[in-house]
């Protein structure tokens, strides 16, 4: 789909289909793909559901109760087809459809690098994080980041005036943490606050890990700055090793807990930074612009009218081949025997009758509701 301005209507419409349940961004854009608009995608849901019981479509009341809060806060509702979407964030193969944004959408026309790391940060990692976000910052990166204690709001409170963007889990309008109330509003005020999320949404803790993906989806790479060996932080390292960004790590002393994370990184292979030229060095060396990732083999998939004995013999192969440990669609799409376009379209139908489920990433796998 091209970029293009949305009518009232098809917003309420777009915001309708990524409102309803078992309806993720990867589905959301396969059914655009597919019926062209998010109108007739609403129309043709309930066909292609086998279970219509399972299928519960968002009512029109509550996408546009939804309009109306955002038009009372002041939050730009801004779909992934508009001219204004984040380039950077389109490139992700799971998109948010749909960006609730408080604040400046043209610092999405900015390159941007994403600096993250440990809430418990040491101070000398939280002057770690200020320093590469003011450099940065004064280089003419929009510094991105979760907006959680620690290293997030070190990086944010040093590039207010240069330009930031706050990534958060919950709804725009629910603050978290706490004690970054101040924070939170310096940063609609002076940068961006961007969410996926329903306003009122109150984040748990399986949101963090998907919001993850907006930060690193956003940006070009991904400073890490003190992390555990398990967190979330190296979530969304991995995140940027998936969708093509370049990863960076500040080295700490092995006896530190919170440097093992950042050390194994470089281990592995993310670059060994000490200062905010050697980001901009790599970046200069690598390319001045976004490097996309390669797209997933579902991308080319054209859509095709389905014979049914085809559709339900594929059906009952994907079923077989996916489990409770979430599998990425390539995968699915590698293993199976059948076209890409019945594969993908008999995954869309088990989603939508709520025998398989959507993660993050474009993994999918089978529903615990549905067993």
């Amino acid at each position: 789909m091209g970029l293009q301005a949305l009518s009232e209507r098809e917003r309420r419409d777009w915001l309708r289909l990524i409102r309803s349940e078992q309806i993720g961004p990867v589905t959301f854009h396969q059914l655009i793909r597919r019926f062209g608009s998010a109108s007739e995608a609403l129309d043709r849901i309930p066909d292609l559901a086998n279970d219509r019981k399972s299928l519960k479509l968002c009512p029109v009341e509550q996408a546009e109760a939804e309009l109306e809060a955002a038009e009372r806060l002041g939050v730009s509702l801004i779909a992934s087809c508009e001219p204004g979407y984040p380039r950077a964030l389109k490139a992700i193969s799971d998109a948010p459809p749909v960006l609730c944004v408080a604040g400046d959408p043209a610092l999405f026309q900015r390159n941007a690098i994403a600096i993250v790391g440990a809430r418990n940060a040491s101070a000398v990692g939280r002057r770690m994080a200020g320093d590469l976000a003011r450099d940065l910052g004064m280089a003419g990166l929009v510094v991105v980041s979760g907006l959680a204690r620690g290293i997030d709001g070190a990086a944010h409170a040093a590039a207010l005036s240069s330009g930031t963007i706050a990534a958060v889990a919950g709804g725009i309008d629910v603050l978290y943490p706490p004690e970054h109330r101040d924070l939170t509003e310096e940063i609609a005020r002076r940068g961006a606050v961007v969410s996926e999320r329903p306003i009122g949404f109150k984040p748990t803790g399986k949101d963090f890990p998907r919001r993850n993906r907006i930060i690193s989806g956003l940006s070009l790479g991904v400073i890490v700055v003190e992390a555990a060996v398990k967190s979330g932080t190296l979530i969304t390292a991995r995140y940027a090793a998936e969708q093509g960004r370049d990863v960076f790590s500040v080295p700490g002393s092995p006896l530190d807990p919170r440097c093992q994370g950042t050390n194994r990184l470089i281990r592995d292979g993310a670059m060994l930074i000490e200062n905010a030229q050697d980001v901009i060095d790599s970046l200069n060396e690598a390319t001045n612009s976004l490097r996309e990732p390669a797209g997933d083999l579902f991308d080319d998939v054209d859509a095709v009218e389905m014979d049914a004995g085809a559709l339900a013999s594929a059906r009952r192969e994907i079923i077989g081949l996916l489990s409770y440990t979430p599998v990425h669609r390539d995968i699915l799409l590698r293993e199976a025997s059948g076209p890409p376009a019945i594969i993908a379209d008999a995954l869309l139908d088990l989603v939508l009758s709520g025998e398989a489920e959507e993660h993050t990433g474009g993994r999918f796998s089978l529903s615990c509701d549905g067993a």
